[in-house]
């Protein structure tokens, strides 16, 4: 079991935050990514493996004027 914004998710062994992002329908494509309080670079969420027991937090960034 993983934690995702809050909300309690199933783990996958091998799960990916690409798998997490999937899972959660997040289409927003400006996303900040935290497993574990560590920050995730976009261009790992394919390999940035998920560990069960993870806190992952998930942040759309908007901007606008």
């Amino acid at each position: 079991m993983i934690v995702v914004n809050g909300e309690k998710m199933e783990w996958a062994p091998g799960m990916t935050v690409k798998d997490v992002i999937r899972a959660r329908n997040y289409i927003f494509s400006m996303l900040v990514v935290q497993v574990n309080g560590e920050l995730v670079k976009r261009g790992t969420y394919d390999t940035a493996a998920v560990p069960d027991g993870a806190t992952v937090d998930v942040i759309h960034m908007i901007s606008g004027g």
